[in-house]
């Protein structure tokens, strides 16, 4: 490392980064200042600026923090932890809570990433954000499905199946979304709006395609009508579920499958039959991206089916994965990457301008070097001009291994 870069940089930045980084990792001041031979009060005074660090010490608190030397003195965007928001504000267990703060400082180290990339390329995401809508004293059922009819006007969707939810919230709206793999399974999805940031959300990618894309609708109901209030979604991790989760899971259903097009395709079916089977139901829900369990409620709902279909069809032993099989429907189309496309085509554009080290991409990629050069020049094929004559292979489903 070229210390000349300690003598110049403003040690208040590199200062909060090192205690970001302590706290985080659930160290002490103490044992952190036991790790490079000092006092307690000089490393205070490191972290608050006061006495500027040297390279070996550097060096070796980096190390204890699992994080890259680079990661403190380079030019970062500051942000407010996203962890001390998240505090006590969902009923769990100790093991679950310390579970979730990794998660939520993921979410965090992820966005903060995406924020740099963007500064970087000098591309910031272009916000399509409506005013946070008022839903004080309003029922439950009658917010969520005007605001649900209003947002699907303001996007250009009317009243027909969403194809790919994420690239809508992500294009169309501007939010921030990932897909991280959430152990254990019950962790559905976390939910975060920073001034600076914009709307943060993770979903678990552990879920199918139709569960995901609940998650999103449901988080993207947080965004609208409670912006400023950080959610962890446990599943069965109330007594009682709050109004406002009661609002997200209403919203879901209503943006998803609206209630004018779901009677208009209901009726489709029944001219030309008596009844309704499993079979249809399948279908319908494959229409609208849906799990067959959430079309059969909302169809119940709206008393196109009887109450109580969905519990009789499980208490019989429906199988819906068998059946869906059977009927050959494909899997849903997904755009299920940890990172968003968005995000990985900064990255590569900014290597690209020899803006970021070959080093710095694969970390902001978190991969390795020899996976980063591919993803590299898989996504520089869809970025060539389409005047040049050169060819290029759309493939991007080949194996590294090939």
């Amino acid at each position: 490392m070229n210390i000349n870069i300690l003598d110049t940089i403003d040690m208040h930045m590199v200062g909060r980064e090192l205690q970001l980084a302590r706290t985080k990792y659930g160290m002490t001041q103490e044992e952190a200042a036991k790790i490079i031979g000092v006092g307690r009060t000089t490393l205070t005074a490191i972290e608050k600026g006061e006495r500027r660090i040297k390279a070996d010490e550097l060096i070796k608190l980096a190390d204890a923090y699992g994080r890259q030397v680079s990661d403190f003195v380079r030019p970062r965007p500051t942000v407010e932890p996203f962890q001390e928001k998240f505090r006590g504000l969902l009923q769990r267990n100790t093991e679950d809570e310390a579970k979730i703060i990794l998660y939520v400082d993921k979410l965090e180290e992820l966005s903060r990433n995406y924020l740099e990339l963007e500064q970087i390329a000098e591309a910031p995401v272009i916000l399509r954000y409506p005013p946070e809508y008022d839903i004080t004293g309003l029922r439950t059922e009658q917010a969520a499905e005007s605001i649900a009819i209003e947002e699907r006007l303001r996007l250009g969707l009317g009243d027909s199946p969403i194809p790919i939810l994420r690239d809508i919230l992500e294009q169309d709206v501007g939010l921030r979304i990932f897909y991280l793999p959430l152990i254990p399974s019950k962790f559905s999805a976390i939910y975060h709006y920073d001034n600076q940031l914009g709307g943060n959300i993770v979903i678990n990618r552990l879920h199918p395609e139709e569960r995901r894309r609940w998650l999103l609708a449901h988080e993207y109901a947080h965004f609208l009508a409670h912006r400023y209030k950080p959610q962890v979604l446990i599943e069965e991790a109330y007594k009682k579920l709050p109004e406002s989760e009661r609002f997200a899971d209403a919203f879901a259903r209503y943006f998803l499958m609206p209630t004018s097009s779901l009677i208009r395709r209901f009726q489709d079916v029944r001219r030309t039959k008596h009844s309704i089977t499993p079979a249809d139901l399948c279908i319908l829900a494959h229409y609208y991206g849906v799990s067959v369990a959430a079309i059969t409620l909302r169809l119940e709902d709206i008393q196109l089916l009887p109450d109580g279909t969905w519990e009789k069809l499980r208490n019989r032993g429906f199988q819906v994965r068998e059946t869906q099989q059977q009927l050959d429907l494909e899997i849903l189309p997904a755009r299920d990457e940890v990172l968003p496309t968005r995000y990985q085509y900064l990255a590569v554009d900014a290597f690209d301008r020899a803006l970021i080290t070959e080093g710095q991409f694969a970390r902001f990629l978190e991969v390795d070097r020899v996976e980063a050069r591919y993803i590299a020049e898989t996504l520089r094929q869809h970025t060539r001009d389409v005047t040049d004559n050169s060819t290029f292979d759309l493939d991007m489903t080949q194996d590294l291994g090939a």
